[in-house]
């Protein structure tokens, strides 16, 4: 089991910057594709970004442009910089761990609020 640890949601005003952490438990972090959920007060959770084991990365059209997500395998630690917010980025947001082949191997992390407001 592979524990994940959000971290680093707060209040930000419109148009502010913030940056997301997510701490893996494992040290086989390295091998698992690592993704970016959000879900909005009311809403489903929703995808935002994927980073690969390989480094590819992959974004939601809602976020691209604005937001990278960017890993440091030595440090089993995933982030989120998020940069131009908007109200409408306003969710919990999630890590995931996701094994390349085992699908069983699945992890979600506790959640860190982001509200954007003025």
């Amino acid at each position: 089991q592979v524990e994940l640890v959000e971290s680093g949601g707060g209040l930000v005003q419109p148009g502010g910057s913030l940056r997301l952490s997510c701490t893996a438990s494992d040290a086989t972090f390295s091998i698992y594709d690592m993704d970016w959920y959000r879900q909005p007060p009311g809403d489903q959770r929703e995808w935002a970004a994927t980073v690969r084991a390989d480094g590819t990365r992959i974004y939601a059209t809602s976020v691209r442009g604005r937001f990278t997500i960017s890993r440091d395998n030595p440090k089993n630690t995933l982030y989120l910089e998020m940069n131009d917010l908007k109200s409408e980025d306003t969710a919990v947001y999630y890590c995931r761990a996701r094994h390349p082949t085992n699908t069983r191997s699945t992890y979600w992390g506790q959640g860190t609020q982001v509200t954007v407001s003025s």
